[in-house]
């Protein structure tokens, strides 16, 4: 009598492995794991040492950083900073090279002919708006102010064309005045890649930040963060191993 065939135990099947998940859903796994592996959040960005330590890093680096505007008095300043909107401070200072001469106050500004003056600024960009600015801002310094540049937060808003960007300007590079934190391109930039804000519109940031810094250091970290964007920490490829801020730095592009 032949032997019964024995049956063959099932074979387990392995589990389906699952699809790894990169550091975001919607990219793609290589760029994802590449971007993981650059970027970890700082434990507590804003916490007082670590604040400390970036200041410290900034007053090493930039201990003689101020405002790149040329000026020579604060009602210049008011104009160059409203002209460098969107606009390099470089080119600025090479158009109120002869500017200043051809207008060489709130008076003739004020009195100037738009056509003109449009021609003028039209280099720096935005040169419509700017001149409407720039003329009723010195208006507004003549008929209301008697000539003289105003000193508060309150009335340097009331100047057409000028922001809390400007008046933060102003204030603090010419008058040593301490009413807020100065937030332009770079400083946007690098608050984020600091993690100093999680913000990205300029009023929030400026909240952010007055939050954490001391006061006696809002204007002079303004000037050392706009340095130091311009030199080091720039939009692309950041040169980070130039960078004294480096050991500080988890920002997701990161070149180290």
């Amino acid at each position: 009598m032949s032997k019964p065939k024995k049956k063959k135990k099932p074979t387990p099947q392995k589990p389906k492995k699952q699809k790894k998940v990169g550091a975001k859903e919607n990219l793609p796994r290589s760029t994802a794991k590449k971007a993981s592996a650059k970027w970890t959040a700082t434990a507590d960005p804003t916490n007082p040492k670590r604040v400390a330590a970036i200041l410290a890093g900034l007053d090493e680096a930039y201990p003689n950083a101020t405002c790149e505007l040329n000026h020579e008095n604060p009602f210049q300043l008011v104009i160059s900073t409203i002209l460098s909107a969107q606009c390099t401070d470089v080119r600025v200072n090479q158009v109120t090279a002869t500017l200043y001469k051809k207008y060489p106050d709130a008076k003739a500004f004020a009195h100037a002919n738009p056509a003109e003056l449009e021609i003028d600024i039209r280099p720096t960009g935005f040169f419509r708006n700017k001149t409407k600015s720039i003329m009723g801002a010195s208006k507004a310094i003549l008929e209301r102010f008697g000539g003289e540049v105003p000193r508060t937060m309150e009335e340097m808003l009331t100047l057409p064309g000028v922001a809390r960007k400007t008046a933060n300007v102003v204030l603090g590079t010419a008058y040593g005045i301490s009413s807020g934190v100065v937030v332009d391109t770079h400083v946007q930039r690098l608050s984020n890649r600091l993690e100093l804000t999680k913000n990205e519109d300029p009023t929030k940031i400026e909240q952010d930040l007055i939050k954490i810094l001391p006061q006696e250091k809002w204007i002079q970290f303004s000037h050392q963060l706009i340095w130091h964007g311009r030199r080091v920490c720039v939009a692309r490829n950041p040169r980070c191993v130039e960078c004294n801020l480096e050991k500080l730095c988890n920002a997701r592009d990161k070149t180290v």
